[in-house]
């Protein structure tokens, strides 16, 4: 019997869905909420959870090599590593919208959690 193993592939290579996975979870951490499909929403939140969860550990290396903005950087240690201390996990929080006009596709909304 053939299983799922593993993460949605999102009909992208490996290597575009890790640049995609990490410009989303750069623009999450400096505006603090993103608007994508669902299927992409529930991909990113383990992503940019174990992001904040390294930078709440003081991992400076962990966190450098999955985000690449100096303002994004900044302020993971800065704001939200000192927001979510007292947190033991799921900053993220996905909210559905309505269905994108074009296509059908189900959006969602990914928002860090205050």
């Amino acid at each position: 019997m053939v299983k799922n193993m593993g993460a949605r592939k999102l009909g992208v290579t490996s290597s575009h869905r890790r640049a995609m996975l990490r410009n989303m979870a750069t623009s999450l951490f400096i505006h603090e909420k993103v608007e994508t499909t669902l299927a992409k929403a529930k991909e990113l939140r383990p992503f940019a959870e174990r992001i904040i969860t390294a930078a709440k550990k003081g991992q400076h290396y962990m966190v450098r090599r999955q985000v690449q903005d100096k303002k994004a950087y900044e302020k993971l240690f800065d704001t939200l590593a000192q927001r979510y201390v007292s947190r033991p996990g799921g900053y993220v929080r996905i909210l559905k919208l309505a269905q994108r006009q074009g296509d059908g596709s189900q959006r969602g909304l990914v928002e860090l959690l205050s």
